[in-house]
Parts: C-alpha cells; sequence; structure tokens
C-alpha cells in the first residue's frame, strides 16, 4: 500500500514578516532529505527526514507538477482514482500550492495544471467519448457544504455522507456541474471559493477555516465507428481526481484563536489528526484496519486509497 502514497516537501520563501523581523533559514533541502537546525542550539546535530521527494523554495509548481502530480492525473484519465492534497501549519503555502495566483497565468497551482491537463488529454482522444463532472464541497466544522449551489450560503446546512453500492462514499445532494474545458473548471472553483469560510488569524491574514474538495469525475466509453464496433464495447469506464485544499493545522497560542475561531481550531485539528491516522494505517502494512470513519473527511477520500494519493507538506 505505502507504494500508493507519495509525500512531497515545498519548502516555501519567507514572507515579508518574517523578511522584516529578520528571520534565519533554518531549513536545508539536497535530494529527497529536509535537514532542520534547532535555532535554540544551532551547533546540536540537525534532525533529518527522508520523503520521496523535497523541493527547495525556489522550485516552481510546473516543475512539481510534472514530476509528481502527471502521472497521478495520466491514471484517473485511465479509469482510476486519485488525491492530491496539500498538508501543514496555516500560512505554510497549502492553497498558494494547489490553486496558485489567480492574477497571473505562469503562476497558476495544481488544481489548474490538472485541468489543463486532463482537457488537453481529452483533445487528442480518438474513438473515446467523455463525461466530465465536477463538485466542490467544504467541510466546515465537520459539517458538508455545496460550494457551487448559488442559494446556499449558511454554514446551518449540512449535507449527508452515503455509500452507494458501485459508487463509494458520496454526498448525493451536491450539485454537480458538466464542463467541456479548463474554463469552465476555473470559473467554477473561483465561484466555490467566494463562498468559502476564510477568516484572519494572527498567523494568517486569510487563513481557510474549512477543508475543501474539488473533485473532477471522468467517464469514458468507446465511439461506435468503423475502427470500433459494438461487438468491442467494455462498458463505461469511470475515474475520479480529488483535489483538496485542507485547512491549516494551528496552535491557540500562536493564533490567537477565540469563540469561534477556537472552535473551528479544534474542528480543524481533529479532521487532520484522522487523517494522519488513516495514512500512518494505510502505510503500515500490517494495520488490519484503517480508520477512514472517524472523519468526513477521511470518508469522502476512502475511495481513493487503493490508487494514489499524493500530498504535500509545506
Amino acid at each position: 500500500m505505502s507504494e500508493n502514497i507519495k509525500v512531497v516537501v515545498r519548502c516555501r520563501p519567507m514572507n515579508q514578516c518574517e523578511k522584516e523581523r529578520k528571520c534565519q533559514n533554518i531549513v536545508e533541502i539536497n535530494g529527497f532529505a529536509v535537514s532542520v537546525t534547532n535555532p535554540s542550539a544551532r551547533i546540536s546535530q540537525k534532525k533529518k527526514f527522508i520523503f520521496d521527494s523535497a523541493y527547495k523554495m525556489e522550485t516552481n509548481t510546473e516543475v512539481i507538477y510534472d514530476e509528481m502530480c502527471y502521472s497521478l492525473v495520466e491514471s484517473t484519465i485511465e479509469g482510476y482514482n486519485g488525491t492530491i492534497f496539500a498538508y501543514g501549519q496555516t500560512g505554510c503555502g497549502k492553497t498558494h500550492t494547489m490553486q496558485g495566483d489567480e492574477l497571473f497565468s505562469n503562476k497558476s497551482g495544481i488544481i489548474p495544471k490538472c485541468f489543463d491537463h486532463i482537457f488537453e488529454t481529452i483533445s487528442m482522444a480518438t474513438n473515446v467519448r467523455y463525461l466530465a463532472l465536477v463538485t466542490y464541497l467544504e467541510i466546515y466544522n465537520e459539517r458538508i457544504r455545496d460550494l457551487l449551489n448559488k442559494n446556499e450560503n449558511t454554514s446551518l446546512i449540512n449535507h449527508s455522507l452515503k455509500e452507494i453500492p458501485g459508487i463509494g462514499v458520496s454526498v448525493p445532494t451536491l450539485t454537480t456541474q458538466p464542463v467541456v474545458n479548463a474554463n469552465q473548471c476555473y470559473d467554477w472553483l473561483h465561484f466555490g471559493n467566494t463562498n468559502r469560510v476564510t477568516a484572519a488569524t494572527l498567523m494568517n491574514k486569510h487563513s481557510s477555516r474549512s477543508h475543501t474538495i474539488f473533485t473532477i469525475t471522468l467517464e469514458q466509453s468507446p465511439f461506435f465507428n468503423s475502427m470500433v464496433s459494438e461487438d468491442d464495447f467494455r462498458g463505461i469506464r469511470k475515474g475520479k481526481l480529488s483535489l483538496v485544499d485542507l485547512a491549516g493545522s494551528e496552535k491557540q497560542h500562536k493564533t490567537g484563536a477565540q469563540g469561534d475561531r477556537l472552535k473551528e481550531a479544534s474542528k480543524i485539528n481533529l479532521s487532520l489528526s484522522a487523517l494522519g491516522n488513516v495514512i500512518s494505517s494505510l502505510v503500515d502494512g500490517k494495520a488490519k484496519h484503517v480508520p477512514f470513519r472517524d472523519s468526513k473527511l477521511t470518508r469522502l477520500l476512502q475511495d481513493s486509497r487503493y490508487y494514489f494519493a499524493k500530498f504535500f507538506m509545506e
């Protein structure tokens, strides 16, 4: 199972606040290794961690996509399920990696690059017809909201999870939109982002207070012509790609969380802990039980477990 889970580390540049405080870099990346210096004891031995890949702060998203995400998206187009998500502390650059900067086309994130890749491949396909469907949901305080529903603007709405035979765990009441090109995917992503719950904390002025999952499902069937007849028909093949932008893990004394912010942080940390437990169980080949049911986030990603899951720790 462990070969289906890839862990990638990306080191972000210092932000303006860190530069003004004259902070010093304590992270060193060499190949697959990340070495961290203890700022309180610089003469002590560095702690070293090994990952499937590690990228320095000057590495652009395109390089990361080509090396770590391209094959995953290809597998989705072929009919497999996959998940890509970013994990880390609030303010570490998860949303930047996953969604990029909408104002600059050359700074697009993993999610827009997936859109481009999928529809470029579809446009070149012969003898195959594709149907692409997208959904976009938010998990806020363990409640599921539909980000593509124009009339759903309250956190009181909570869509239910259901396990459907032959389909898996899903949210049947979500708005599903058909798309025929990457631009339509961008539009729905942008529309959903305007409905997402964000708030300011001491560590991040635009902190994501929820997890979001943008899902693109690809159904393919043969196109009958002189080359492909009905006798060659083998049914519809379906692949699903889940693109996840997680809320950041938090410590109360650093974020200054109080009231609603504190409640949000508690739910965020609990679901991230559940996600960590699931990953540990999947990597451990001897584990007899994988705790998918411990959170709605892990339940929704459950059907990707047999294929590919790549995530970034920033």
